[in-house]
């Protein structure tokens, strides 16, 4: 299937960016596109005639000044916002079309991890049970990633580790510092594997180290052919994406490509 250039809306999306390193050989078929989306909320149009598309393998990194959008967009590719019209389908093959407005309209949504604002996790529960509960709730029976034999619990495991949370399995989340329930936060991606990423401001109360942890989970994500759509305004550093930049509905828009960006450069 040849690839579309990403297209704009009327007002809102001023350019599109490419990393350095893009991911030119992306050969997976798999793909969500946008196509003429409209959001309201309250009344007013946030998102109009928006259309972009984002293979298996790719990065989309979304920008723009508040309330231009990105929230909205976030929530709308989640199925939390039903879209006044257009379509958002993720497809597999030019033959197989789910999308949010076909006659499946869970379908992304269930392939979908969406980490917004809010950690969303059980203060009263360990640390060790959050994980085990966002296991068991988002894996939808699929089995633990890893060698053959490898249980829940190593999975859970190895994630902690990886987070830096391996020493605090035990302890209720209630008690974690504010970066420590972000990571806890962000370990639902380790333990229940899912294609799509919706990643809302991810490095909301993290350090520098943690920060560069995120770009590494992403990286990982996408070279093994997932797809990542983030909201930020701090530089992750990620070894290639694409930038998609919003802005408000009263600003002039131009959609043009731009000279790459290289890996942490300020957006």
């Amino acid at each position: 299937m040849p690839r579309r250039p990403w297209a704009g809306g009327r007002s809102f999306i001023t350019r599109i960016a490419v990393n350095a390193e893009h991911q030119a050989a992306v050969t997976s078929p798999s793909q969500l596109v946008v196509t003429d989306l409209v959001v309201e909320r309250g009344g007013r149009t946030v998102i109009a005639g928006l259309s972009f598309e984002v293979y298996a393998g790719e990065a989309v990194v979304v920008t723009g000044p508040n309330g231009a959008g990105k929230t909205t967009l976030m929530r709308a590719l989640a199925g939390f916002l039903a879209p006044k019209s257009g379509t958002i389908e993720l497809r597999h093959s030019a033959s197989d079309v789910a999308g949010s407005t076909g006659d499946d309209p869970a379908s992304i949504a269930e392939q979908a991890h969406v980490i917004g604002h809010l950690n969303g996790i059980k203060a009263t529960l360990t640390v060790a049970e959050n994980m085990a509960f966002a296991r068991n709730y988002l894996a939808s029976g699929r089995p633990p990633s890893g060698p053959s034999g490898t249980t829940s619990e190593d999975c859970i495991g190895a994630a902690l580790d990886q987070l830096g949370l391996g020493n605090l399995a035990g302890i209720p989340a209630g008690l974690l510092s504010a970066g420590q329930k972000r990571r806890l936060c962000l370990g639902r991606l380790l333990v229940a594997q899912r294609q799509i990423w919706l990643l809302d401001e991810p490095t909301v109360s993290l350090d520098t180290l943690s920060t560069r942890l995120v770009a590494t989970l992403v990286d990982q994500h996408v070279t093994s052919g997932g797809i990542a759509i983030i909201v930020t305004h701090v530089p992750l550093g990620l070894a290639a994406y694409r930038e998609l930049e919003l802005r408000t509905p009263t600003a002039t828009a131009v959609l043009a490509e731009c000279a790459p960006i290289a890996p942490g450069t300020a957006i």
